[in-house]
């Protein structure tokens, strides 16, 4: 069905009305996610938007699957520094040494973290006692931007050896694979995410 202005469903306001925007609003953005290799493309593309807009991210995200070998962490935990200037020279991806450089360290510090608890899903869900947290906010501006859990995942993941991982960026990333469902009530994913 082709959705039009009079068939297009309420969304949240940061949705706007670009197509990639909306795809990505109505399919992805607060369901829970459990994969691990998405769960690292997440923690990715999260911290790649620190100081830009998620649009720009979302339109180079095929780039940085490309560029980071489908988000494989062990792929890129072997990454070395001619493949760090490869990625220097990609305008398909944000050409930020720190932010590459962060992407290799966390894919290392990911792994740990496999080992450690049998999966990254598995550590970053007890943050929420594997539940996603029900929001329901009646406007954007209700909205909050980090939490005391995104502080404590925060922390943890510092001390971990992540980088690009402060609160409001882990908060992104809880809401984006769908720890907390921040779609607003009047969002037609709400009642749809409420449902489970």
């Amino acid at each position: 069905m082709t959705v039009t202005a009079a068939t297009s469903p309420n969304r949240c306001g940061w949705a706007g009305s670009d197509p990639l925007y909306c795809a990505y609003h109505d399919l992805e953005w607060g369901v829970p996610v459990h994969d691990d290799r998405l769960l690292f493309e997440f923690l990715t593309l999260e911290g790649a938007q620190a100081g830009l807009s998620w649009i720009t991210i979302l339109r180079k995200r095929d780039g940085y699957r490309r560029a980071f070998a489908s988000f494989d962490p062990e792929l890129v935990a072997r990454f070395s520094e001619a493949d760090q200037a490869r990625l220097m020279a990609d305008p398909a991806i944000v050409r930020n040494r720190l932010k590459i450089g962060s992407t290799i360290d966390n894919a290392r510090a990911f792994l740990a973290v496999q080992q450690e608890f049998g999966s990254f899903a598995a550590y970053l869900w007890r943050f929420v006692d594997g539940v996603p947290i029900q929001n329901a906010w009646r406007s954007l501006a209700e909205v909050p931007a980090r939490t005391e859990i995104s502080d404590r995942l925060s922390r943890d993941l510092k001390r971990r050896g992540f980088r690009f991982v402060g609160s409001t960026i882990c908060y992104a990333m809880m809401q984006a694979v769908g720890m907390v469902n921040d779609h607003t009530v009047d969002c037609f994913r709400w009642r749809e995410l409420q449902k489970g």
